[in-house]
């Protein structure tokens, strides 16, 4: 499962040595710890995520329903205050708008890219 937050970016699988565990992973430095501030993370230089943390399932659900609970914004994209880790995201969102038009031949009207402008839509 990804997870992207207005300041972290998680990916989280099954902790394959542990039934009881989750596999918490990160490509940033500190983004485990903005959800996890109690985790000991470790380095992974040799894996596809640079940063990793073995946390209990609860604790995982316990947190993702945190940040559920936590949403104070309208709009995902311009909640996100960091504009090097906006831009990243915006970029994810444009190849899933992306996937939404190929794979449901659905295209958005309020969608114009604009040049240059982090807003993606008409009126943001």
């Amino acid at each position: 499962m990804w997870i992207f937050s207005k300041e972290a970016y998680l990916s989280v699988v099954e902790d394959k040595t542990n039934p009881d565990m989750l596999l918490v992973r990160a490509r940033v430095k500190g983004d485990i710890e903005k959800h996890f501030p109690d985790s000991i993370t470790t380095e992974t230089p040799d894996a596809d995520y640079l940063y990793r943390a073995s946390i209990p399932r609860q604790e995982v659900a316990t947190a993702i329903a945190r940040i559920a609970t936590g949403i104070d914004y309208s709009n995902f994209k311009n909640s996100v205050k960091d504009h090097r880790r906006a831009k990243f995201y915006a970029e994810v969102w444009a190849a899933m708008y992306k996937m939404q038009d190929e794979l449901e031949g659905v295209t958005n009207p309020l969608f114009r890219p604009l040049k240059g402008k982090s807003r993606l839509f008409k009126g943001e």
